[in-house]
């Protein structure tokens, strides 16, 4: 018996839910795959130090496992100034406030559409 494939916007609100639970703030998704091929949204969200961003990062990890959905790759947890999670069709951001200004990547990707935390987690699974 196989299992039903997760979708893309069950994904982004799984990510949502699981970074407000950890007390992320200022939760972003940007639709860039209008504009391109490397995703279907980046998520963005920001933690108040090193500690709180690879907790916010472990806890979207585990909840995403127990929905069969592995990254493809983590890069920055040793760190934990900046994590990326690679998802495939969500790439996962999550920063500290320094690293977060520094980078700007909603400045970057200022043409996408913008979705905040309250459309992604008000029907999180």
């Amino acid at each position: 018996m196989s299992q039903t494939p997760v979708s893309t916007e069950e994904k982004l609100k799984a990510i949502a839910a699981s970074a407000s639970e950890k007390k992320a703030f200022d939760i972003v998704a940007l639709k860039i795959g209008e504009v391109s091929s490397i995703a279907d949204y980046f998520l963005i969200c920001e933690g108040q130090n090193p500690r709180q961003t690879k907790t916010i990062a472990d806890s979207i990890q585990e909840r995403l496992l127990k929905m069969k959905e592995k990254p493809r790759h983590v890069e920055g947890k040793a760190a934990g100034s900046w994590i990326l999670m690679d998802y495939g069709d969500i790439i996962v951001h999550v920063f500290i406030s320094q690293s977060r200004e520094f980078y700007d990547l909603e400045r970057l990707w200022g043409d996408c559409e913008r979705l905040v935390s309250s459309d992604l987690v008000k029907e999180a699974v």
